[in-house]
């Protein structure tokens, strides 16, 4: 956004700071000047960036505000006096839907010459880099930049009978100005006359409504309309206008009249009059959860609390939170009396009833507390906090001293911080780096990668249909990284991201702990990787839990991953863990560029574990006996379930077991089976190894593999 300078100064004469100083100063309250162009003698351009929640500051009036409250000078109001107006009755307006549009002002003027704008506001216009089109059109885009409230001027003559404001009909068509026809929706709130939509409310005008050449009659509006409506609308029809963008952020719900004035005294420079009264219809209850807002109880001693110690040894005393809040327009009372100098509510153009408190009674003892009642164009304002932060924004961050706030109580850990801990140091041990990606996804990654269908929640008001959904999984954002690198030339990534996955609906989220992994090229080896070494990773990671059974197999693979190089993880018979290479139709999808494997692992399953406790044991100084096993098994049985019955066989002498030899497709065995060689050690603590205990354990051995359908070979 650009400001001028001068534009300021007119506004708040007594500043006497160089423009650059105004700059760094304004910068310093929040108010961020980007950049400073000199003008001449036009004074400087300032390239402004206000952050979205101080819709206020978004005009040279705004800004002049602050300048005022920072240098203690009195902010000069808006002139807006009109002539006389000619008698006439004033024109008809209607609002349907009183909850959607609190505040709608309309004025006639006739006998207007419409011209290329002249004087101030051509000549500020071109200093802003504005685009003329009108006088009619400039002033109500002047009256935007000067304080803050879009208004919309109509050709009278073009309208039939009087404003309704209302929803617009099922399959209604409008062409707005910029030569588009839409279909409205009935959830659009439009300004129409008696017979058709004239514009979509706070966005956008109509065409065959609006100021030409030959207009001599012209209908002024500036009304007040319910953000949430106007967002809405500008998203569904793709339109972001100016009118929009201080609309869906709340506007004054002073500012109507105001505005309207100003706009009809620029455009009666260039001759015509008004006819008949402004009309101003207000809804009351829209005015009450805005401009009328219950006031705030706010103690000066929290304010001491919470900021903590000044540079100046005075502090912030009782004098300048009174003068900060005046100035910013609230209005305070102070044990059940009015501050002094205040009268009532502010205007937002009108500074003289929101003036600095210099008494001796505005600084008294620390406990001061007051109400103040908020003003109508700062509805961020909502809580003692809010009043406290603003305190210190215009005091200066810079005037506090660097301290620490007290804490009385004790750091507490998450439930699964060590587990959380242990996972991440053995995947940076691994060669792997964390990563975070988006919190959000888009419709078709959730419905691809969520566990349950139609598990994942949709946003109600998304920031972009790539991130319309919270994501149910962590593997959308993990992909889009090993994208990310794999478009910038780095083709060797082993990526791993801890986050929280979603599921439920909007009214119940269910959050849980996930992780995923990802890599592509060299990054773990010299050599491509593979599915084993995501295997590997994984049983490593396992290895640090206290689990009795670990198995991998393919049953149920999600269609992601690809058949024949993927697996399952299964920890003490839960699925703890999808792994694998990316399916091949889905990595062409995404236009990778390499072979990519990823996994994702339940977190909260995994963490139902207790972590493995290291154990040291002395080593035994009698010798160790092995005993190999020639088994043979249906090509059914995995590895997993053999393991798992040796584990539970509870003989403490067996130290170790692996396989040694797996032998298939052999003429020497049967159809449908493999052979295994299964090695095994046992070992004592106490004494050496005897034979008839050797022959019991190993009786023990082989009537566990009969019961899970082995047998010896003979």
């Amino acid at each position: 956004m650009k400001i001028l300078s001068s534009w300021l100064r007119e506004y708040v004469p007594g500043i006497t700071a160089a423009d650059r100083q105004l700059a760094e100063d304004l910068t310093l309250r929040g108010i961020a000047v980007e950049g400073v162009f000199d003008l001449g003698p036009n004074g400087s351009l300032f390239e402004m960036d206000i952050t979205t929640n101080r819709v206020d500051a978004m005009n040279h009036y705004g800004i002049a505000r602050e300048a005022a409250i920072i240098y203690g000078s009195q902010l000069k109001p808006i002139d807006v006096a009109l002539p006389e107006p000619q008698p006439g009755s004033a024109f008809p307006v209607s609002i349907e839907e009183p909850s959607l549009c609190g505040r709608f002002t309309a004025r006639v003027l006739r006998d207007i010459t419409i011209q290329p704008s002249t004087g101030i506001v051509a000549e500020r216009f071109r200093l802003l880099e504005q685009k003329p089109i009108s006088n009619a059109v400039d002033a109500t885009n002047y009256c935007t930049l000067a304080i803050g409230q879009p208004t919309h001027v109509f050709d009278l003559d073009r309208l039939e009978g009087g404003i309704v404001v209302r929803r617009a009909r099922k399959g209604e068509k409008l062409r707005t100005l910029d030569g588009v026809e839409r279909t409205l929706d009935p959830e659009d709130l439009v300004v129409a006359d008696e017979k058709k939509a004239l514009g979509i409310a706070g966005v956008i005008g109509g065409w065959d409504s609006m100021i030409t050449a030959e207009t001599k009659n012209v209908l002024v509006e500036a009304a007040w309309f319910d953000p949430g409506t106007v967002r809405r609308s500008s998203k569904r029809h793709l339109l972001h206008t100016d009118a929009s963008h201080r609309f869906e952020r709340g506007a004054d719900f002073h500012a109507p009249p105001i505005a309207s004035a100003l706009v009809s005294r620029l455009l009666l420079e260039a001759g015509g009059h008004q006819i008949g009264p402004l009309t101003d219809v207000v809804i009351p209850e829209a005015e009450a959860r805005t401009a009328k807002r219950p006031a705030i109880v706010f103690s000066l001693g929290e304010v001491r609390r919470i900021l903590g110690p000044t540079e100046d040894k005075q502090g912030i005393t009782a004098a300048t939170a009174e003068t900060i809040l005046t100035g910013l327009g609230c209005v305070l009372a102070k044990n059940g009396y009015a501050s002094p100098h205040t009268t009532g509510p502010a205007s937002s153009l009108d500074p003289s009833r929101a003036v600095s408190i210099e008494s001796a009674a505005a600084s008294t003892i620390d406990s001061q507390s007051y109400n103040a009642t908020l003003p109508s164009w700062r509805l961020d304002l909502e809580r003692e906090i809010d009043l406290i932060e603003e305190i210190a924004r215009v005091y200066g961050y810079n005037r506090f001293r660097n301290t620490l706030p007290t804490f009385a109580g004790s750091i507490i850990e998450l439930p699964h911080a060590e587990h959380e801990t242990t996972v991440r140091r053995t995947l940076l041990a691994l060669g792997w780096t964390e990563a975070i990606s988006s919190t959000f996804c888009a419709a078709d990654d959730a419905a691809l990668f969520a566990p349950q269908p139609n598990s994942a929640v949709a946003m109600g008001n998304p920031l972009s249909e790539e991130a319309s959904m919270l994501r149910p999984s962590l593997l959308p954002g993990m992909l889009s990284m090993l994208a990310l690198n794999l478009n910038r030339d780095v083709e060797d990534a082993a990526l791993f991201e801890i986050g929280t996955a979603f599921s439920g609906s909007p009214d119940r989220v269910d959050e849980k702990p996930a992780l995923a992994i990802g890599a592509t090229g060299h990054a773990l080896t010299e050599s491509d990787v593979t599915f084993y070494d995501l295997k590997g990773t994984i049983e490593d990671l396992f290895g640090k839990f206290s689990s009795r059974s670990v198995y991998f197999d393919n049953l149920q693979l999600p269609s992601w991953l690809h058949p024949r190089r993927s697996a399952r993880a299964a920890l003490d018979g839960a699925t703890v863990a999808w792994f694998g290479q990316l399916h091949p139709a889905e990595a062409e999808r995404r236009k990778l560029k390499q072979t990519a494997f990823i996994g994702e692992i339940y977190l909260d399953r995994l963490y139902r574990q207790k972590l493995r406790q290291p154990l040291v044991r002395e080593l035994s100084r009698f010798q160790p006996v092995r005993r190999d096993f020639s088994l043979l098994f249906s090509n059914s049985t995995t590895y997993a379930v053999i393991e798992d019955k040796l584990r539970s066989l509870d003989i403490p002498e067996l130290r170790s077991f692996e396989p040694k030899e797996i032998l298939r497709e052999s003429k020497s065995i049967l159809a449908g089976h493999f052979s295994l060689l299964l090695g095994t050690v046992f070992q004592s603590q106490e004494r050496t190894m005897r034979e008839e205990e050797l022959q019991q354990f190993s009786q023990k051995i082989i009537t566990a593999m009969e019961s899970i359908g082995g047998r010896l070979r003979v």
